[in-house]
């Protein structure tokens, strides 16, 4: 029964994903729109099963819809703070810097989810990570102290992803 399951539906949350990325991007509701999408949702994982061996489990999603709203609030907070920073301070007086993040997360996917959660906050990018996936460089637009911006990042971020993921 679980073998029928995984060949008719490999990929449940991406099929809900597509499903929902087709009917956002149609902007508009009918029912042939939304047999439309609950197609494109079933047959692309089918199709595309095969390029995904090794598929990622899937994440804990209360933790991950936790983790989401923290995201979010911190964009906000971040915004009005980069805000303030760019109206009211100097070039000379921001203190930016290249900060190093020892990783303790061993998956892709949470990797990239941190990168992109560092990205998408206003005041900081991922620039590079090292070879062997355990570090990640971070520019900070202003920052007082690198080694406690790491730390910052590490427990607020690194720390519930890893319990999502691993």
């Amino acid at each position: 029964m679980r073998t029928v399951f995984l060949r008719l539906l490999p990929h449940p949350i991406l099929s809900l994903l597509l499903t929902v990325v087709w009917l956002l991007l149609v902007n508009s509701f009918s029912l042939g729109t939304l047999v439309l999408a609950v197609i494109l949702g079933l047959v692309i994982p089918v199709l595309t099963a095969a390029y995904w061996p090794d598929r990622p489990r899937v994440p804990r999603l209360g933790r991950l819809a936790v983790y989401l709203v923290i995201v979010m609030w911190d964009i906000l907070v971040a915004n009005v703070t980069v805000a303030f920073i760019v109206l009211f301070r100097s070039n000379r007086a921001m203190r930016t810097h290249w900060v190093v993040i020892p990783l303790d997360l061993k998956t892709p996917e949470a990797i990239a989810i941190l990168a992109g959660t560092i990205t998408l906050t206003p005041g900081t990018v991922s620039a590079d990570l090292s070879a062997e996936g355990r570090c990640l460089l971070v520019h900070t637009l202003d920052t007082a102290d690198p080694d406690e911006e790491s730390k910052g990042i590490k427990n607020r971020y690194e720390r519930r992803l890893k319990e999502i993921f691993e």
